[in-house]
Formats: structure tokens, sequence, C-alpha cells
């Protein structure tokens, strides 16, 4: 697993070095992490030999886009080694939250 490392800033204090996406997450801010590092967190978890992130690459290279994943039948999913119902309901969970806000900024557009 991969743990934070500290580092020195330059005034001397300690600041946090992150090596996997959530780490990187809090300490840069979601908008600097890419499509793959966003997507890795909500996997979560990989599998022997296959880190969360490569099931993430993998998922985007399949599906071409956050846009093109959002349009799949889970069952699609199950194809990509790595990815379980768990996995899946995670993904399907943020992409329906994330429908919903777009669907209320466009309401709140509208009036």
């Amino acid at each position: 697993m991969k743990k934070k490392r500290s580092r020195q800033n330059t005034a001397g204090g300690e600041i946090q070095g992150w090596r996997h996406p959530g780490g990187k997450l809090r300490e840069l801010g979601a908008e600097n992490l890419s499509d793959a590092e966003l997507l890795s967190i909500l996997i979560s978890a990989g599998i022997k030999g296959k880190s969360a992130e490569k099931i993430a690459e993998e998922i985007l290279a399949k599906f071409g886009s956050f846009k093109g994943i959002a349009n799949q039948p889970l069952k699609k999913f199950l194809e990509i080694k790595g990815v379980g119902d768990v996995k899946i309901i995670r993904i399907a969970a943020a992409f329906e939250i994330a429908r919903r806000i777009v669907n209320q900024v466009l309401k709140e557009y509208e009036k």
C-alpha cells in the first residue's frame, strides 16, 4: 500500500507529498487530478498485480471518457478484470450524483 511521505517546504515546515490519488487530491485539490486518478479513488482498491489507477485507465481506454462511461450498461464494466459489483455500484452512484447536479443546474439556468 502506498503511504504518504513527508518533505520540507521552503519555509522549513512539513508538508505532505503523496503517491496515491486520494492524497494528491487532499494536497493539491480535485481539479489537479487526471480523469484516471479521480476514477481510481472511486474504485478504491486494485487487485493483485493491478492497481486501482490501472483499472481506471483501462475503463477510460475502453469507454473513451467520463461521458462514454456514463452511457454504458453496468454489465459492460464486468468485462474489465478487477471490476466487480462494489466498484460498479460506486461508479454508478457517482455518475448519478453528477447527472442530478447537471439537471439541477440546468433547471436553475432555465429560470
